[in-house]
């Protein structure tokens, strides 16, 4: 028996229990819930193209239509990329103040502009805090640990989602029964912006993020590095060797190697050109659909704008569709081209139906049923996508395929929308769109009918499904963490025989070794908690539409 030391006692440093680390998650989660709804608390922006187009700023329809809305695109373009990697290499809470003040700066200029210049500069900030949302989607993943990504990507995707109901709830109930004008409206917007700046300071920045703060693991190599050089100057050819080897080996090489075998598998691909064409699609028609609106009715009582509730019961049904998107149960291989197809039609038909509605509720019916019919697929691209992939594999596909997929839309905004291309009015614009999703249909309509008779013609004499093939996402999801721990397990050395003495009651593995692997089988985060990284519905185009966005989060 060996004598306890006091002083040796005191040096061991004392780890944070169960119930502490149990706390400071729950405490973090709230917050950052809390921040994510009231950042989604602007009652005026349903109401922004009327206010343009009314007395308080007496634009004309053709400048808010052909001028103003189109630089939301290309700046949009010009800032996503580095956006994307400000968000990562300054560790997400500087960019989610930077989006706050963002934020605060549209308002003002909403409410002190009065040039198109000035609208145009608007729009310029509300691309940033469009490109910004990748920052709050992303950084609760950097604050805990992978078993709980799943959960925590719940809650805060749907604090954004009842944040932005309630916004357009509580714009709707100020300007119907509260008589509420809109300048009145939007210095309410600029105030709840102006809290979610002071909430914005007390979030705790992490410290690692996916690709540029790694942690200590990532910089060994380098600090080895320069510790050989140190010890032997004259290897520096062999060190420079070593370096770019290294460097070919880097974090970024690896996942583009890895990207170019996952394009290979033939559901990535499919999906990610959804996501490329069908979301370029549904954005065109986001940001138009409220100046729409006021063509079909170009009332000036504010009190008769239903612009709010239409926003509001859009996003219900969106949340309810993504939900039952979840439980789905098809062979994804054969019928994924044919579900797609189906969807993208009737989108078809909804826009043509706009482009030539005269009623103010048709018009409102018929752009809920299209974007719930786009929310109800957002979730099936997100974990076909995502079910195979590493978490920065995963991160690095989505931002391309929204790369390309903006890069689309700036092509048709110049050619369809802009003043110094076709500059068509806003009707024309929709029946255009609408011939778009038909031919994204007849597409996929036509790859379903060659995916069927290649299945002919490979003959009856088939193997029968394979259980995954018509399993719901939900489901494949916990078979994909059972997969992950499974493979862990193999990963594992073989197990030695411990050796019990009667000193110690135990076996080799001391009391600490289970927490320890229960925490290296934790189920893989990528297909829990990437639907997150969706663009949330939560937020509007100024002067335009709702912007929102692979939710929604």
């Amino acid at each position: 028996m060996v004598p306890s030391n006091p002083a040796v006692e005191k040096q061991v440093p004392m780890e944070p229990g169960p119930d502490l680390e149990l706390r400071s998650w729950r405490r973090l989660v709230c917050y950052l819930c809390f921040y994510g709804f009231m950042a989604q608390i602007r009652p005026g922006e349903s109401f922004i193209t009327p206010y343009l187009l009314g007395p308080d700023k007496n634009f004309t329809r053709k400048q808010v239509t052909n001028e103003i809305t189109p630089v939301l695109p290309y700046s949009y373009l010009a800032v996503l990329v580095p956006m994307f990697l400000l968000t990562d290499y300054l560790r997400y809470t500087p960019v989610l103040l930077l989006q706050g003040l963002s934020y605060v700066s549209v308002w003002l200029l909403l409410l002190l502009g009065r040039s198109v210049a000035h609208m145009q500069l608007m729009e310029l900030f509300y691309s940033v805090t469009m490109a910004a949302r990748i920052a709050y989607s992303s950084y609760i993943f950097s604050l805990v640990q992978p078993a709980r990504y799943q959960r925590v990507a719940s809650y805060s995707r749907a604090a954004v989602l009842l944040g932005v109901f309630s916004s357009s709830v509580l714009g709707q109930l100020l300007v119907t029964a509260g008589g509420v004008s809109f300048s009145t409206l939007n210095y309410i917007s600029l105030a709840f912006l102006t809290f979610s700046v002071v909430l914005a300071l007390f979030l705790k920045r992490p410290k690692r993020s996916l690709f540029f703060n790694r942690g200590t693991a990532g910089r060994e190599p380098s600090a080895s590095a320069s510790e050989l050089e140190r010890m032997n100057p004259g290897a520096g050819g062999k060190l420079g060797r070593a370096l770019r080897a290294a460097c070919a080996d880097s974090v970024l090489a690896r996942m583009l190697r890895e990207l170019g075998v996952s394009l290979r598998r033939p559901q990535l691909r499919l999906w990610s050109l959804w996501w490329v064409f069908n979301s370029a699609g549904y954005y065109l028609v986001v940001y138009y659909v409220h100046i729409l609106w006021n063509e079909v009715d170009p009332t000036t009582n504010s009190a008769r704008v239903y612009n709010g509730a239409a926003d509001a019961a859009s996003t219900l049904l969106g949340a309810i569709t993504s939900f039952a998107a979840g439980f789905v149960k098809i062979r994804w291989a054969r019928w994924s081209k044919l579900l797609i197809a189906g969807v993208t039609v009737t989108q078809a038909g909804l826009v043509f139906f706009l482009s030539h509605t005269r009623h103010i509720w048709l018009c409102y019916a018929a752009f809920v049923l299209f974007r719930g019919s786009y929310q109800f697929l957002v979730p099936i691209a997100t974990f076909q996508i995502a079910v195979s992939l590493s978490k920065e594999l995963c991160a690095l596909v989505f931002g391309v395929n929204t790369f390309f997929a903006t890069i689309v839309k700036t092509v048709i905004t110049f050619i369809v929308s802009d003043i110094r291309g076709l500059g068509l009015p806003v009707r024309q614009q929709f029946q255009l769109y609408s011939v778009y999703f038909l031919l994204l249909s007849i597409i996929y309509f036509l790859g379903a009918v060659l995916d069927g008779v290649r299945h002919c013609q490979r003959g009856r004499h088939q193997p029968l499904p394979l259980a995954q093939d018509l399993r719901s996402p939900a489901e494949e999801k916990a078979t994909l963490a059972l997969s992950v721990q499974d493979k862990d397990l193999r990963s594992l050395p073989p197990a030695q025989s411990p050796r019990l003495s009667p000193e110690d009651g135990l076996g080799a593995t001391g009391p600490g070794s289970g927490e320890q692997r229960q925490s290296d089988l934790a189920p893989a985060p990528q297909a829990a908690g990437f639907l997150s990284l969706v663009p949330a519905p939560s937020a509007y185009t100024p002067g335009a539409a709702q912007a929102s966005g692979p939710d929604c989060s």
